[in-house]
């Protein structure tokens, strides 16, 4: 019987091959701290400033909606709308501000425009000048209260009350005349869910 001797085995393949010069060793390093930076480093830096921008937005929806008064700003195109407010053009001083509430929602907006604009304005409601009264001051104390106006200073006030059948907005007009060219007008708008 013969004996079978064990199947010499040669060296490991790692061990056959020459070893790595230092220089490609530090650059297939450097390739993969590359890698791990790029897919761990960049989204994880993308996601810190998005979360960033988020929570500014976030700051300024809550300073924009828990402010009281006004903001120097225009209401939105649907703002705008749903109130049946329609600022003319050109207007100055345009200001606003909205409440809601299960009740009713009001829009606050005041603006400066020029004689043709109040005009344009007032026909966008669906009145005239000829259904303005001579201080005819239609806010309620709440709503003066509400919005920092003032309807007690000088000035030639003129105001309405337009009510409309729900689900259009009821709207109280107040218009400072005290320069004719270039009347103050200030509106609130009531709709009830």
């Amino acid at each position: 019987m013969t004996e079978t001797l064990p199947h010499q085995v040669g060296p490991p393949e790692e061990a056959r091959r020459p070893p790595e010069d230092r220089r490609h060793m530090i650059r297939r390093r450097a390739l993969t701290l590359l890698t791990i930076v790029l897919l761990i480093g960049v989204p994880a830096g993308y996601l810190m400033i998005s979360a960033d921008q988020s929570r500014s937005s976030g700051r300024e929806k809550e300073e924009k909606y828990s402010a009281t008064g006004l903001s120097a700003a225009w209401p939105s195109k649907v703002q705008r709308r749903i109130y049946q407010v329609p600022i003319p053009h050109p207007a100055g001083k345009v200001a606003y501000y909205e409440t809601n509430n299960w009740k009713t929602s009001r829009l606050y907006v005041q603006f400066e425009t020029t004689a043709a604009g109040l005009d344009v304005f007032l026909a966008g409601v669906g009145v005239d000048r000829g259904d303005l009264k001579r201080d005819g001051i239609t806010m309620s104390e709440r709503d003066q209260n509400v919005s920092g106006w003032r309807f007690t200073g000088p000035g030639v006030w003129w105001g309405l009350k337009h009510p409309q059948k729900n689900p259009a907005p009821t709207q109280d007009i107040v218009v400072n005349l005290a320069n004719p060219s270039l009347p103050m007008v200030y509106v609130v708008s009531r709709t009830v869910p």
